[in-house]
């Protein structure tokens, strides 16, 4: 099938036009690695002692280490008989932190849970947040919800450092989770639909690669920085530095096509072309180009209001839900929303777990998480020629397999020596940090361009319900059954893998811009047919 589009972005080249937008997107995804592993540092288990209240002349108050926990204490009255009472305060262990929530909202004993909560409430945030981002991306343009939501999570991170309370600071978290998404997938769309074919499958590879070095970088600040409110606004400030390049980024023309809007894609294009010092057809051969690409057909057409219509916010909630439901109407966009789904939960589960669970180690906490950034390299690295030659599929599904296999045999290796028990964790880190980034790229170039940031949204979605898990299945899980996770974990990576091989290769196919493009018989070549049936 002839690609009209993808003949002209690859006339265009890769230029400064391109440049500009790939270092403001690559950019954008590590300004979110404070806020997204802020539990490992704003929020850890710290060791604590009750404080017993001062004895009055008819009780006394007094620890029994050998009987009781730190959550209680007993108090004696003058009849002898013992009581046991909850702590109402603790004194914390401050010598790695010198101030955490934890320490300084008292989030232990009954109230623990909040801890887990603090790190859960921003990918709950994600989770809701993910399927309306891609509707609204879908449906108002990449540029606009990522220079929107880029702003109101530069604004919401900074005062989110400075509020009194948990209440408060959770629901800036999940405020911050809602525009995870906008910033990190929307972002990478808008790259992957202006990239030149030729290297599009080095940006979806190396893209990210700024999420690794802020990862390193944010072990390194919170090694200065012991005080979380200091540590967060200085992790925060970066998001600043995003707004000026707001300025200067364009709409992705693909969907500009897609939407109809010849004249604007025309515009776009011939500025691009300026910058790249090539040349385009006239003006009206462009606007012509771009209608044979979009004559390809779209069999779902999701209808938005004009400016002058009256907004209905039931029929705006219906449209949304409609919109999200397309991508199970029709066989392979069915697949491929079932599978990524599956993958991107235990993409979140794995990742995040594996990233939070330093303090399960006995390593320091900052070389731990900072390791974690630094075997992220390879995804950034062998990955590519992996994709380039193999294609995407086969690779993705095997990372799986390799992550599910090394957490699998770790509960069955002795405890000693620790070095090696940290380097299988790290081994299992780097292979779902590949196939994150391969998963990346697989479902980019698997939604067709009128749903494409629906699909990769809420298959994202799905990711931020394996990360709200993460946190409960380490802090709980693992405290009971020091086992468990590692079990959890190698059985989902290891189920995903499998379900990947079920989808079709997309190396060397044209990104598919409508639905019907996706569908038609001539999409695919056909000793690729197998894996779709229709």
């Amino acid at each position: 099938m002839e690609d009209h589009m993808d003949k002209l972005m690859a006339h265009l080249g890769t230029g400064w036009w391109q440049i500009l937008h790939f270092l403001t997107l690559s950019f954008a995804s590590g300004i979110l690695v404070p806020h997204s592993l802020a539990g490992v540092y704003v929020a850890p288990r710290i060791r604590q002692e009750c404080r017993l209240p001062q004895d009055t002349e008819d009780r006394s108050y007094f620890m029994d280490n050998s009987s009781i926990t730190s959550c209680f204490y007993f108090v004696q009255h003058q009849d002898g008989n013992l009581y046991e009472e909850p702590c109402t305060e603790w004194d914390f262990d401050n010598s790695t932190f010198t101030n955490t929530v934890t320490s300084e909202f008292g989030l232990t004993c009954q109230r623990d849970y909040l801890r887990a909560t603090y790190q859960s409430m921003y990918m709950i945030g994600v989770l809701v947040g993910s399927p309306v981002n891609g509707v609204l991306a879908d449906r108002y343009g990449r540029k606009k919800m990522f220079a929107i939501s880029a702003i109101l999570y530069a604004i919401i991170a900074n005062i989110s450092c400075w509020l009194p309370n948990i209440p408060s600071l959770l629901v800036f978290r999940f405020l911050l989770g809602t525009l995870h998404t906008s910033v990190l997938k929307t972002g990478f769309i808008l790259a992957m639909e202006i990239a030149n074919p030729k290297i599009r499958s080095i940006i979806g590879v190396t893209l990210f690669a700024s999420w690794g070095l802020a990862t390193i970088a944010w072990g390194g600040l919170a090694y200065l920085l012991r005080s979380w409110r200091y540590l967060l606004t200085v992790g925060s400030i970066p998001c600043l530095i995003l707004l000026p390049p707001l300025l200067y980024l364009d709409e992705s023309p693909r969907w500009l096509v897609v939407k109809g809007k010849y004249s604007q894609a025309s515009r776009i294009l011939k500025k691009a072309a300026r910058w790249n010092r090539v040349s385009l057809p006239s003006d009206s051969d462009l606007v012509e180009l771009c209608e044979r690409n979009a004559d390809q057909g779209s069999i779902f057409v999701i209808k938005t209001k004009t400016p002058t219509e009256n907004l209905d916010w039931k029929a705006v909630v219906k449209n949304h839900v409609s919109g999200m439901l397309v991508l199970i109407r029709t066989p392979r966009l069915r697949l491929a929303s079932l599978v990524m789904s599956l993958d991107y939960f235990v993409l979140g589960m794995v990742f995040f777990g594996l990233s939070l669970g330093g303090g399960n180690f006995n390593f320091d906490i900052f070389m731990y998480v900072a390791l974690m950034g630094l075997v992220d390299a390879p995804s950034f690295t062998l990955l590519y020629p992996m994709v380039s030659h193999f294609g995407r599929r086969l690779p993705v599904a095997i990372f799986y397999i390799i992550a599910g296999i090394v957490l699998l045999i770790q509960p069955f290796l002795p405890l000693s020596p620790q070095w090696f028990i940290m380097l299988l964790a790290l081994t299992g880190k780097m292979a779902i940090s590949m196939a994150f980034q391969g998963s990346n790229l697989l479902a980019s170039e698997l939604f067709p361009t009128e749903v494409r940031t629906t699909g990769v949204g809420t298959s994202f979605m799905l990711s931020r319900v394996g990360s709200s898990v993460a946190p409960f299945i380490t802090d709980y899980l693992g405290v009971m059954y020091p086992w468990a996770p590692s079990v959890v974990f190698g059985v989902a990576a290891g189920t995903a893998g499998l379900a990947t091989l079920t989808l079709w290769e997309t190396v060397g196919i044209s990104l598919p811009d409508t639905i019907a493009q996706l569908e038609s018989d001539n999409f695919l070549p056909q000793k690729r047919h197998s894996a779709v049936r229709r």
